[in-house]
């Protein structure tokens, strides 16, 4: 089980308009739009991105880690690290 399958018809839609929105940025190069334009979007797409990534990361939360931690033990402690981790991948990015 996923810890977004409450909302995984959300998380496609989401998706969904993010290929959408990288579809519009291939069509501005193609048709030679202006560069802050095109930047503008490219924006938007990465905002858009970082939004669903923090929807899956909050339902991994609420779900995932919050299930091990009530079993604890060595599964809790990875779970939580390997939240953090992708928290610190979230945030180079």
């Amino acid at each position: 089980m996923t810890g977004y399958e409450k909302h995984k018809d959300d998380i496609l839609r989401r998706l969904r308009r993010i290929e959408g929105q990288v579809r519009g940025l291939q069509r501005m190069v193609e048709r030679d739009t202006y560069c802050i334009d095109v930047l503008t979007q490219v924006s938007a797409t990465n905002a858009a991105l970082q939004s669903c990534a923090l929807a899956l990361l909050d339902e991994h939360l609420s779900c995932c880690v919050t299930e091990a931690i009530g079993h604890g033990g060595d599964r809790a402690r990875e779970k939580v690290t390997e939240a953090s981790r992708a928290i610190a991948r979230l945030v180079r990015s």
